[in-house]
């Protein structure tokens, strides 16, 4: 008898219905609309693409081409909706649903395929004894107080260091001091400045780093799964606690837990008027490094492949998810080994537009490398790394140092996602597609049905 190795018939079944789904999701508008329903299908598409050249304009140009441009991209697209629920109100409410529909089947479908993302590995230790942290009491707006974080964190045995913000206050080398009298773990409830800083002294020292999600965005937080809105929560890891070996990224000497950015965002947030004024600043800043009229010509190569001119370069701990927009803005994993790069280049509204569209614009690099070069035509760079303004000298070494850290979290995490495959039309088409496929008892004369290594290729 033969073995039948293909993917369940629920797996098929799945892929199939959320082919569907999405192929009706397309055609009930144009399908119950006639002729005026393609019309406004295609309107719709336009208008998208006028919205994103004004979008551009708006950022690229002052006075009132600017306003002008920002009415245009405020004005199309909700003009566009209004017409669409004037027109194909039904159609409009059932089309959502069946996308829903679609991408659930999806997932289901490619769920346990090579597409899945298996979480990180997590590692019991012994409880730490002679814990350290650090606190900044500014940070996310008074968190620090407002969670009670230093007394909890003193009832579990921890020492603590409230940050001066009135002083300048190495927190490397208060770090390091902490491991020469005795510390066993590091920890920081701040900024993800700072907990860049102390994670590298952790590292250095081999030590478990714990962060306390009291900044104000948090986004390392975030990709741990850790609790952004109970901060005292991450305390936990103190008692019952496991470590991720995670990975750590560098530009230059400097360590970052998220990102170094290059180029407009990294000019933007050099000015001492951001911090105050973060829309103002970069409505003023943001025309002249569009348009090449300020700040250095950047280059970046990875892996074989050279960035020529982008206006904006990001280089991350491991890349964000930008295949699902359901992931966007969040790391899959942080053991990966490997630096995400993302760059960007768009010098006309047409290619803003393209951006917005294209299935694979051509001003929109996705790039993964052990390590990044970036170069430029000056002598200094100037970069935010993990949103802390720093100039460095050119060319800037991006570098990941995998498994590097220790980090402590707890065993429980609110945050941490059920990670679900990217949706892959051709993969579910393949699926599918293998429902006349059958397998049985071996005849002479008939070929063996396909292997798992065929499957795997098909699927």
């Amino acid at each position: 008898m033969g073995t039948d190795t293909r993917p369940p018939a629920r797996k098929r079944w799945a892929a199939r219905a959320a082919l569907a789904a999405a192929a009706l999701a397309v055609a009930v508008p144009l399908v119950t609309g006639g002729l005026r329903g393609v019309l406004l299908m295609v309107a719709a598409v336009v208008g998208m693409a006028v919205a994103a050249a004004a979008l551009w304009w708006t950022l690229s140009r002052r006075g009132p081409a600017r306003w002008i441009a920002g009415l245009l991209a405020v004005a199309v697209p909700l003009g566009i909706i209004v017409v669409l629920a004037v027109t194909l109100l039904w159609t409009l409410l059932l089309s959502p649903v069946l996308w829903v529909v679609a991408v659930w089947c999806g997932r289901y479908a490619l769920r346990g395929t090579r597409g899945r993302v298996r979480p990180m590995k997590e590692y019991r230790t012994p409880r730490p004894k002679r814990p350290f942290l650090l606190m900044n009491p500014r940070s996310g707006g008074g968190k620090v107080e407002r969670f009670g974080l230093v007394e909890k964190a003193e009832r579990l045995g921890a020492r603590v260091v409230l940050l001066d913000p009135r002083a300048e206050q190495d927190v490397t080398v208060l770090a390091r001091q902490a491991v020469a009298d005795g510390a066993d773990l590091l920890g920081v409830a701040g900024g993800d400045g700072t907990q860049a800083l102390v994670a590298a002294a952790a590292a250095e020292h081999g030590l478990p780093f714990l962060v306390i999600s009291a900044g104000t965005r948090n986004h390392f937080a975030l990709d741990l799964g850790l609790d952004r809105d109970d901060p005292s929560t991450c305390l936990d890891a103190l008692t019952h606690g496991v470590e991720l070996r995670v990975d750590l990224g560098f530009a230059g000497d400097h360590p970052f837990v998220n990102n170094a950015s290059f180029g407009a965002y990294a000019a933007v947030v050099q000015d001492p008027a951001y911090r105050d004024d973060k829309i103002g600043t970069s409505l003023q800043l943001l025309p002249d490094l569009l348009t090449r009229q300020r700040g250095p010509r950047l280059t970046a190569e990875a892996g074989g492949t050279t960035l020529d001119a982008p206006q904006a370069l990001l280089v991350s701990n491991n890349p964000y998810r930008t295949n699902d927009p359901a992931g966007l803005g969040r790391r899959e994993r942080l053991d990966s080994g490997r630096l995400g790069i993302l760059g960007v280049k768009v010098d006309s509204a047409v290619e803003a537009a393209a951006l917005l569209l294209a299935p694979d614009p051509d001003g929109l690099a996705v790039l993964t490398a052990r390590e990044v070069v970036v170069g430029a035509d000056s002598d200094e760079l100037e970069v935010g790394v993990d949103g802390e303004a720093m100039m460095l000298p050119t060319p800037v070494r991006c570098r990941i140092e995998a498994g590097a850290l220790r980090v402590r979290v707890p065993r429980k995490r609110p945050g941490v996602p059920d990670v679900q495959p990217a949706l892959d039309w051709r993969r579910l088409l393949s699926l599918a597609l293998l429902v006349g496929r059958t397998a049985g008892v071996r005849r002479p004369g008939h070929k063996s049905p396909p292997g798992p290594d065929t499957l795997r290729k098909l699927v």
